[in-house]
């Protein structure tokens, strides 16, 4: 089972250009058909481009939506400015046929109700409670089957970025890994997969959730990780730049990673 992960970055380069390269990044990301990919930051627009995808943050214009059509004919003139700006972002989920899908489930990581609990446990600063709300997170869930009857829970998601207090991404990690584990059945592998947005050294739950009580793998450095549970995992694997690059253009300014287990 080979599991991908990658931050599409709205479909932009390093350094950004005018033009979108989000079609180029599908086809590096699926020529060896790997078994499930999980991309984050993609264009509302450019979800049906996807086996499985949701809405997390919905185009806007100011306060009021549009539709992502629109999103996308404001964004054209510079997707490297504009980014997000009007498109909105989302998760999605590329699925190899090799694989049945039994269900799927999506979860806010954000909601009004969990950042006030939280925001009080933690004694978060207003300005930390106003970063928190700036932008809907999500993680999404599969029960896939394998030929054989192996099942699997694999999650996507994509954690708040606030690098003034990574505590909120610790949260809602620790929300994705409980939702994960009450849609998985007992002989489920499960894996969470996306951009934590939190590092090993200094995420109490990524530490937690290597420990026997959870049983997952170990994260890797940086912010995107797989973990799995229930499975022997192979090497944590991120893909050195050029292997991310098209006519010398570097995609994304997040590598993509990837595990392979049994």
């Amino acid at each position: 089972m080979l599991v991908r992960s990658w931050n599409l970055f709205h479909g932009n380069s390093v350094p950004p250009q005018r033009r979108e390269f989000l079609d180029e990044m599908i086809r590096l990301a699926t020529s060896d058909d790997p078994d499930v990919l999980c991309v984050q930051e993609v264009p509302v627009w450019a979800l049906g481009k996807f086996s499985v995808s949701d809405v997390a943050a919905r185009p806007s214009f100011g306060p009021l939506p549009i539709t992502a059509e629109l999103g996308r004919q404001l964004t054209e003139p510079n997707h490297g400015l504009f980014r997000s700006a009007f498109a909105g972002q989302g998760n999605a989920m590329v699925v190899s046929s090799r694989l049945r899908v039994l269900s799927r489930r999506v979860l806010t990581l954000n909601p009004r109700r969990f950042r006030s609990a939280q925001a009080r446990a933690l004694g978060l600063a207003p300005v930390a409670r106003l970063g928190w709300a700036k932008e809907r997170r999500i993680v999404q869930a599969l029960r896939l089957a394998a030929p054989g009857g192996r099942t699997y829970l694999v999650t996507n998601m994509h954690c708040t970025s606030f690098p003034a207090d990574e505590r909120l991404a610790d949260a809602e990690l620790l929300r994705a890994a409980w939702f994960a584990m009450s849609s998985a059945a007992p002989d489920d592998v499960v894996v969470l997969a996306g951009d934590f947005n939190a590092r090993a050294a200094r995420s109490r739950t990524l530490h937690d959730l290597a420990s026997p009580e959870w049983g997952f793998s170990a994260a890797g450095p940086g912010i995107d990780h797989i973990l799995v549970r229930g499975a022997d995992p192979g090497e944590f694997r991120r893909w050195p730049d050029g292997q991310r690059k098209h006519d010398g253009v570097l995609l994304s300014d997040h590598a993509p990673v990837e595990l392979e287990f049994e």
